[in-house]
């Protein structure tokens, strides 16, 4: 990634909360709990896995530029979605860790050095994954959950009639 490129990704991802924001008041809360038929996550469980894939990217990120080379965690975000019950969670609790975390890092990754980008450790589902490689990952997640959250909300919609 060159550094212009990685600027606008820096930039993309600090813009996550809002954009998250956003698309969540396009879908009435009487409807966050719904699951399709295919047993898909609710919108209300995606912004609780939102959060928990922040807290751990930011452990991720602060890894790869302190302790280059150490192992990455994994997590099963099925088993914790079940295990944790997301249903049963504050949804806007949730969003205000997701806006805390997301800012700090933000704040962090904005100004590193180039050589910084270059740190790589190891992730027991991706392999070697540089800092570059997690800006990448996360820069696109919350695009990606809210592009699930709009297909949940159709299905939604369909079954209401």
């Amino acid at each position: 990634m060159t550094p212009q490129e990685r600027i606008l990704k820096i930039e993309s991802y600090s813009n996550a909360y809002g954009l998250l924001v956003d698309a969540l008041s396009e879908f009435p809360k009487e409807m966050w709990q719904f699951r399709d038929e295919h047993g898909c996550w609710s919108i209300h469980e995606h912004i609780i896995h939102i959060t928990d894939s922040e807290a751990n990217s930011y452990i991720r990120c602060r890894r790869l530029i302190a302790e280059q080379g150490k192992p990455l965690m994994a997590y099963d975000e099925n088993r914790w979605a079940t295990s944790l019950d997301y249903h049963d969670q504050s949804a806007e609790d949730a969003m205000a860790l997701f806006k805390w975390l997301r800012r700090k890092i933000y704040t962090l990754i904005k100004s590193l050095p180039e050589p910084v980008w270059a740190h790589a450790s190891y992730h027991p589902e991706n392999g070697d994954t540089t800092l570059d490689d997690w800006l990448d990952t996360y820069e696109r997640h919350v695009p990606e959950h809210i592009e699930y959250m709009r297909q949940n909300y159709d299905a939604w919609r369909e079954t209401a009639g």
